[in-house]
């Protein structure tokens, strides 16, 4: 593929950008993960589980999207520690996801998640309101690969890789 059909390629694909919060190290290490909120997600485990993270415009830089999506799916505001680029992946659906892990800690039960609207159930005619993450919770890695979502495991190992 040349540089112009890449480039093409990349602007029809979604951008999300989020944070992935560790804290602990080696084997006692944990990442804060979110199960996605709504009808589709509620008895599903594996690959239910995602980084907190969401879409951006192409103005918009990733960092600062990382932090207000942050923000936005937790209702918390985001760790002030050092950011690890942890780069980018291309999710099954062909959005792009990039991450930076960040050193923190919060209690899962102070998460406010945000909201989002659909249809539901389809062709009803109704519309409901759903959280955008259903539950928060730190996992260790091995559990954490078990349950989310298939792409971003690369994330977990890239984390893995830093000696941080």
């Amino acid at each position: 593929m040349g540089v112009r059909q890449q480039a093409a390629a990349e602007r029809r694909y979604k951008h999300s950008a989020g944070l992935l919060l560790y804290r602990g190290a080696g084997a006692a290490r944990e990442v804060l993960l979110g199960h996605m909120g709504g009808p589709l997600w509620s008895r599903r485990e594996a690959g239910a589980w995602t980084v907190p993270k969401g879409e951006y415009p192409p103005d918009e830089p990733a960092w600062e999207a990382a932090r207000r999506e942050f923000r936005e799916e937790l209702g918390l505001a985001p760790p002030d520690g050092e950011a690890v680029a942890l780069g980018e992946v291309r999710q099954r659906g062909g959005k792009i996801v990039t991450v930076w892990a960040v050193e923190g800690d919060l209690d899962p039960a102070a998460v406010v998640p945000g909201t989002f609207t659909m249809e539901w159930p389809p062709r009803s005619g109704r519309v409901q309101e759903f959280p955008e993450l259903d539950r928060v919770a730190w996992l260790g890695l091995e559990q954490a690969r078990t349950v989310i979502v298939a792409a971003q495991a690369a994330f977990l190992d890239r984390l893995a890789e830093h000696s941080l």
